[in-house]
């Protein structure tokens, strides 16, 4: 029978994404590859520290626990083969069953999230997450510099996810940034029964509740909705996951309220957001990555997000 993924949640992640290799990168950017290929080499047998997105990870493997895997995580990664051995080596120190690795050596991954089947895609690097939201991953830009995740909740995988032109279509966005907020309001009001459109990060929160339903380890995963919508507009978000069939643990409609502080409080494990400035401010507080979806990210240039 042959090996496949398809039943699986498939996470692809970045060396960088899923272990703290800033130092070592410092030389890659400064355009001395082959430094950097020889300090992996010698730091082979020495574990990398956790990055940002290695809570998520961690207890994500954990659903694997009773001997039924339904997690697969991949490494895709731009490092050089023989660096990609350090990154095994690192995650068997972890005690992280990561198995399969894809490393390209400086050329674009994202090509392989279709083979992989991935359900999303973590990478530091900013254009090979908008490659991948372009070809329809979910996928996103992993701020680095932030904050790790809170070990107050061992036995629980905590996601929090921006609303529009992340869990949703970007159309009530397009309102916002076109006419205004009293504009958007009242179409919000107006369609309140209408469900929005699917954005870029509804199949991660399917796969999320498929896998939820699935598990028997007695691992659990709290979701919430933290949107800069309030009421009116809340009622549209609600009946949008409503109409999924999909239901998130918490949901925070801050009207307009930094989300930072909130999302201190919720302790996620990584928060998803479509605006670079939410992204930054969350970042002080948890682990939180860009998804450069949506209208919001065609108003600024690439570089910048």
């Amino acid at each position: 029978m042959p090996v496949t993924l398809d039943d699986k949640l498939v996470v692809a992640i970045s060396s960088r994404a899923l272990f703290n290799l800033e130092e070592e990168n410092r030389l890659f950017d400064a355009g001395d590859p082959d430094a950097y290929m020889r300090l992996q080499l010698e730091r082979l047998d020495v574990p990398a520290a956790p990055g940002i997105a290695y809570s998520m990870i961690r207890k994500l493997l954990r659903f694997n626990d009773d001997g039924v895997q339904r997690v697969e995580v991949v490494i895709l990664s731009r490092n050089d083969p023989v660096s990609g051995m350090r990154i095994f080596n690192s995650g068997a120190a972890a005690e992280l069953r990561v198995q399969r690795g894809v490393f390209t050596q400086g050329r674009p991954p994202y090509r392989y999230l279709r083979p992989l089947n991935a359900d999303i895609f973590l990478s530091a690097n900013a254009s090979d997450v908008r490659e991948a939201l372009a070809a329809g991953f979910p996928a996103a830009h992993v701020r680095v510099d932030g904050v790790l995740a809170s070990a107050l909740h061992p036995d629980e995988v905590r996601i929090a996810f921006d609303g529009d032109a992340v869990l949703f279509s970007d159309e009530a966005e397009k309102v916002f940034q076109q006419q205004g907020l009293d504009a958007f309001q009242a179409h919000e009001t107006s369609k309140a029964a209408v469900p929005l459109g699917a954005g870029p990060f509804k199949p991660f929160l399917v796969a999320l509740h498929r896998l939820q339903q699935a598990s028997a380890t007695g691992m659990r995963i709290r979701t919430a909705l933290v949107t800069a919508r309030g009421a009116p507009a809340h009622r549209r978000a609600i009946q949008t996951l409503m109409n999924w069939n999909i239901r998130v643990d918490e949901a925070m409609f801050l009207g307009g309220l930094a989300k930072g502080e909130f999302l201190r409080e919720f302790e996620p494990d990584f928060f998803f957001d479509d605006q670079t400035g939410h992204v930054d401010a969350a970042a002080r507080h948890v682990p939180a990555g860009h998804v450069a979806s949506g209208i919001s990210n065609l108003l600024v240039p690439p570089e910048s997000a």
